[in-house]
């Protein structure tokens, strides 16, 4: 009886941390959809060129940086987090962080866009993340994709209060 207790508690335990793993971002699948890995490449090494950044809008809940940016044709590994100048520009998703759902503030999380503007050469530090990070001053955007799926890797995991999405 107490052997069949104990087989019993190892194999509830053993289950219990099996399940741990998915969620942690670091095995299993991600929750962010998207292609493959192969189409994803084929997508980088296809971009549109020009004067302007592919840039991936990336909210966490109570952060100030905008997301990710990144050289046409450069793979998102080499992206850079950055906080948003909007002196000549507002951000895309300038709006109240209490309005209506689809008109708030971060509608627009995951959305891949073409941003212009330019690295002002100044870091802003961004104390809900205690992170210093590159600063750019927004000229323009335009909507890319509204539904590009993970950005790193395809076991990427979203979670709006922590951050948990960065090149690797």
């Amino acid at each position: 009886m107490l052997n069949q207790l104990i087989r019993a508690f190892v194999v509830a335990a053993g289950c219990f941390v099996l399940t741990q793993c998915a969620g942690s971002g670091r095995m299993g699948t991600g929750n962010m959809g998207g292609p493959t890995m192969e189409e994803r490449n084929a997508k980088v090494a296809n971009e549109a060129t020009g004067d302007f950044y592919y840039g991936r809008r990336y909210y966490v809940e109570k952060t100030r940086f905008w997301g990710y940016l990144k050289k046409p044709r450069q793979p998102w590994s080499k992206a850079k987090l950055v906080i948003f100048r909007e002196d000549r520009m507002k951000s895309p998703d300038r709006l109240p962080e209490a309005g209506p759902p689809g008109q708030r503030y971060a509608f627009d999380n995951n959305y891949e866009y073409r941003i212009r503007g330019h690295y002002t050469g100044n870091e802003a530090y961004d104390p809900n993340s205690n992170q210093f990070l590159q600063e750019f001053m927004l000229t323009g955007y335009e909507v890319v994709d509204r539904n590009p799926g993970w950005l790193f890797r395809p076991d990427d995991r979203y979670e709006k209060t922590r951050i948990t999405v960065y090149p690797r």
